[in-house]
């Protein structure tokens, strides 16, 4: 019994890929078992731009901050 569950198993699953590729327009690859090679792209790939760094922080702000976090810490231990 378990033999002829995965013999159906495996029909079904060549079946599905058989179906799979079909679908997908690949019928040399479904009909002749040929992998067909990918054309390449008739564009150049154009690559991003670098983004720009992020500003370095000053002592002013990361001060500021700092008071923030601490206000915010002695609020959250006195609730």
């Amino acid at each position: 019994m378990v033999f002829e569950a995965i013999v159906s198993g495996v029909i079904l699953l060549a079946l599905g890929y058989w179906a799979t590729m079909f679908v997908m327009g690949r019928r040399d690859d479904v009909l002749h078992g040929k992998f067909v090679e990918d054309e390449p792209a008739a564009e150049p790939v154009r690559f991003m731009p670098r983004m720009q760094p992020a500003p370095q922080p000053n002592k002013d702000s990361l001060q500021a901050l700092l008071t923030v976090i601490k206000r915010d810490l002695n609020d959250a231990a006195r609730s």
